[in-house]
């Protein structure tokens, strides 16, 4: 799945959700489910459109100079006839997936938004829930960002900008959350085969060439790259930053063992979500008169995580940077912060901090 779009599309529908609840406190479960439903809708039709006019016919795929154009040409001459590739869409699996995409992000955008109001029931749960979720969500359009940056600069002085741009257009967020997921020691298991390249950096398509599954981890790309082991420093800055952010977020009462243990689930979550959309399948055959295969315009590229393996990585990663961060962060005032003073006349305690809508600060009960 091509995610660049996909992560564009997904952060201007959840703004475009949350702009008009932003100065409310509390909403009910009935008026959000209206206005979720109001959404889905359209965009379950806008959907069906761009679906129906989804499809296109490609020509000339094959490299004249390779051996496969050579003998892409010798089958033109002889049977007047060159290869294609095409797709379409399929409408009705289109609209269930668009369904459940949409309905996952309108679910994130509340559980990670600080101001969105929640029905009175849900309010208890936001504490623990929303600064590890946005502290997830600043983790991995981060390394948007930090990919993006690093895309650019190397368009402007390496070459290859037509590739590049392939790259970051169609599977920016697909590689860059691997980057995280080798950065803790994930790992992943693939191959590519076949005449054909894939948007991918140079030393993958390295690393994953070739008829056998290979696996591919931080060690194995750094056999190629020594640069490579730069993803584990850079992932463990950016999860301190991020732990640091959800300790600051969260309630001067949460405790240190709680801020760990929030970051860490978060983070497996989050991996147990990215890691799948990582996954890659793709097949490209060519048949003369639907009997003969031609292997030399035949390939097969796959890409798939050892899931519960990086799953247990990020528990642990998460756990460790959660502890971390919650330490760094223990300096630093925080909404309902409370301070001994001398008594006064009916007053033994002051809190110096700000309160929160919505239960986020203050008391148990948000005031």
């Amino acid at each position: 799945m091509p995610l660049s779009v996909s992560l564009t599309g997904a952060l201007v529908l959840g703004a475009g959700f949350l702009r008009p609840l932003r100065h409310r406190a509390v909403a009910s479960g009935r008026e959000l489910l209206g206005r979720a439903g109001r959404t889905v809708v359209l965009w379950l039709a806008g959907l069906a459109l761009a679906a129906s006019l989804a499809r296109h016919t490609f020509t000339d795929i094959v490299p004249q100079d390779s051996p496969a154009g050579v003998i892409s040409d010798l089958l033109g001459d002889v049977l007047d006839a060159s290869p294609e590739l095409g797709f379409q869409a399929r409408l009705g699996s289109t609209l269930l997936y668009g369904l459940l995409w949409v309905l996952g992000v309108l679910a994130m955008a509340l559980l990670v938004s600080r101001k969105a109001p929640l029905p009175t029931r849900l309010v208890r749960y936001q504490e623990p829930v929303r600064p590890a979720a946005f502290a997830m969500l600043v983790l991995l359009l981060a390394y948007v960002a930090v990919g993006l940056v690093t895309g650019l600069v190397v368009a402007a002085t390496k070459g290859h900008t037509a590739d590049t741009f392939a790259v970051l257009l169609l599977g920016l967020p697909n590689l860059v959350w691997m980057a995280l997921g080798l950065g803790v020691f994930a790992s992943w298991e693939g191959k590519v085969e076949g005449p054909f390249g894939l948007p991918m950096p140079h030393v993958l398509d390295q690393v994953l060439r070739g008829e056998e599954i290979t696996t591919l981890d931080v060690r194995a790309l750094a056999e190629y790259d020594g640069r490579a082991w730069w993803l584990v420093p850079a992932a463990a800055v950016l999860l301190l930053a991020a732990a640091f952010l959800m300790a600051v977020r969260s309630p001067a009462r949460t405790r240190l063992w709680q801020q760990a243990l929030h970051f860490g689930v978060a983070f497996a979550l989050t991996m147990l979500a990215i890691a799948p959309l990582t996954r890659l399948r793709a097949s490209l055959g060519l048949s003369l008169l639907g009997i003969f295969e031609i292997d030399a315009l035949g390939g097969e590229a796959v890409l798939r995580p050892h899931l519960w393996t990086a799953v247990g990585l990020a528990l642990l990663w998460g756990l460790a940077a959660g502890l971390l961060g919650g330490l760094l962060a223990s300096p630093v005032r925080r909404r309902g912060d409370v301070t001994r003073t001398q008594p006064g006349p009916g007053e033994a305690y002051r809190n110096t901090g700000s309160a929160q809508r919505g239960g986020e600060g203050g008391g148990p009960d948000g005031t």
